[in-house]
């Protein structure tokens, strides 16, 4: 018996190691730890964190001219904070990223305040709109880039591939909602077809402006959460 258990912990041991290493030098070969600031077990031993990573390192794959940038803490009308996962400056638009690291089946209505997460034990859990997180995200980009023009803003949710996503309405022709296994694919397809409305150095003085609301301080990241706390507390 002891030698099964020990076979066993081996195994695991082997396996658990292995898909590290693999992490790790998918980690290595991305340019997200410059861009997040986020060390290699930052990254994979926290969900959020590392479904962001995924999605960062399909887009960083991309070809053509485009600024990733991760983490902006942009602020608000009202004197608080907003933090979009990712955004991407490209000649064809400025693409905004809300990421959800989610499995199960996901069920959500553009129009509805909350979507639901279900699982096959018949458990569901609620959570917030992400194309409503999304919007947000955009109404305080346009602040602080000072461009309004609702053309230039492009949402993507991006959800997990251990996630099904089951019934979504969705009526804004800026709006797509995905798994990550199709970002390449849809997002490719949206570049070629759309028109190029800046110039590279548009593009790359666009990003220098949005550098400052990166790498946010720690009394800036408490502060989103104590925010973000107390609009859920109040159902605001």
């Amino acid at each position: 018996m002891g030698s099964m258990i020990l076979l066993f912990v081996t195994i695991f041991t082997i396996t658990v190691a292995s898909i590290l290493t693999l992490r790790y030098i998918k980690y290595r070969k991305s340019n997200y730890e410059v861009a997040s600031g986020n060390s290699f077990f930052q990254t994979v031993f926290d969900t959020g964190n590392y479904g962001e990573f995924l999605t960062y390192n399909y887009l960083e794959k991309l070809n053509g001219f485009n600024m990733i940038m991760t983490n902006i803490y942009l602020p608000k009308e009202d004197g608080t904070t907003t933090e979009a996962d990712l955004i991407m400056i490209a000649e064809t638009g400025i693409y905004v990223f809300e990421s959800k690291n989610y499995s199960g089946w996901i069920f959500g209505d553009e129009k509805n305040k909350n979507w639901t997460q279900s699982f096959p034990n018949k458990k569901k859990y609620k959570f917030l709109n992400p194309i409503w997180q999304n919007k947000g995200h955009i109404s305080a980009l346009k602040l602080a880039t000072e461009i309004e023009n609702d053309e230039m803003y492009k949402s993507y949710i991006v959800f997990s591939k251990r996630c099904e996503l089951k019934k979504i309405k969705i009526e804004s022709s800026n709006v797509k909602v995905m798994k990550r296994t199709n970002l390449s694919r849809i997002i490719k397809k949206d570049i070629e077809r759309s028109n190029k409305i800046m110039t590279q150095k548009e593009v790359y003085k666009l990003s220098r402006k949005l550098e400052k609301y990166t790498h946010a301080t720690e009394t800036v990241k408490k502060e989103h959460i104590e925010n973000i706390k107390q609009k859920y507390h109040t159902g605001n």
